[in-house]
């Protein structure tokens, strides 16, 4: 049951009955609803500035976990740009100087990287500088990988080609001579057997009975098999590559052909005595991009330091030459 209220009215000295109209009900109804929510909404105000929910508080505990990783991401990244220039250091000052090749410049190792701001859609976050430096450190690296990987396939091929050149240059003696004293003439000015003059002997002459085996001094293809009764005559000339070609003269028969693919020490036919000749011997000569070049300097697989120092020493006399 409502309170009845009264008030005092001081004309009629008396006290009389209060009647509230209906409007009047409504306006304080209104005015009391219009302040609860005022206050409700101050109130939650001031709770969203000073206090989390539960979702901002689930949302802050994983942005410090992702930006923890990003930390930690950050710092591989850092060992990771330390290995790769370890590799490319490696690659610059080693793997290219064995097989004497120039180190990659570091523009273009660099290649690419930097210029236009490619993390735009990155910025103006709270953590946008720790992100946008591991993008960045994560794209330098993903490209000098690139180019790492490029010159590892050069120097693969290098490997290949410098295996492949090491077994085709001249690199052993073209007779069996392991005690030295089938080595006659050197390369130089030798008196001629015919002649009697003084000429340059361009190879080095091998004594030995006919039919001794001549052997492949490096891997090579044959581009010359011709018997001659004048000048080398019977000889075979091999084309190693890379420039080098060995020529096997005065031969009593040839155990190979034009055109053949020859390994080293292959058997290419045996000593004779054909040609311009005054006895059973080999004349040896190398060439070098065209131009003859002293044998003495291809027998390294052959010989150890002591027999070499000896060979150089019998190459060197002066005394007359079999051609």
């Amino acid at each position: 049951m409502a309170k009845v209220k009264y008030q005092y009215n001081t004309q009629s000295l008396r006290y009389e009955r209060v009647r509230v109209s209906f409007w009047q009900k409504t306006w304080r109804v209104v005015g009391f609803i219009s302040s609860a929510i005022m206050f409700a909404v101050i109130i939650i105000a001031i709770a969203y500035t000073l206090l989390d929910s539960p979702k901002e508080k689930q949302l802050k505990r994983e942005i410090n976990q992702l930006t923890l990783q990003y930390d930690l991401l950050d710092q591989q990244l850092d060992q990771m740009t330390q290995v790769l220039a370890d590799l490319q250091d490696r690659d610059d000052n080693i793997y290219r100087v064995i097989f004497e090749a120039e180190p990659i410049p570091n523009s273009i190792r660099n290649a690419g990287y930097g210029g236009a701001d490619l993390y735009k859609q990155l910025n103006n976050y709270e953590n946008s500088e720790i992100m946008i430096s591991a993008s960045n450190k994560l794209e330098r690296i993903r490209r000098q990988l690139y180019i790492q990987s490029k010159s590892y396939d050069e120097v693969y091929k290098m490997v290949k080609n410098k295996e492949e050149m090491l077994s085709s240059i001249p690199a052993i003696q073209p007779v069996s001579n392991k005690n030295l004293k089938r080595m006659a003439s050197g390369y130089g000015y030798r008196i001629h057997p015919i002649y009697k003059t003084r000429r340059m002997h361009w190879g080095m002459d091998f004594t030995a009975p006919t039919g001794t085996e001549i052997y492949a001094t490096g891997d090579g293809k044959v581009i010359v098999a011709k018997k001659a009764r004048r000048g080398y005559g019977n000889h075979v000339i091999v084309d190693h590559g890379y420039g080098y070609q060995t020529v096997y003269a005065h031969m009593s028969k040839i155990e190979t052909k034009r055109g053949q693919k020859v390994k080293r020490g292959d058997l290419l036919g045996f000593v004779g005595n054909t040609g311009l000749s005054t006895a059973p011997h080999l004349h040896y000569e190398v060439h070098k991009d065209g131009r003859k070049v002293n044998p003495i300097n291809f027998y390294y697989n052959d010989l150890s330091p002591e027999e070499y120092d000896k060979m150089i020493e019998l190459s060197a006399m002066s005394n007359q030459s079999f051609d």
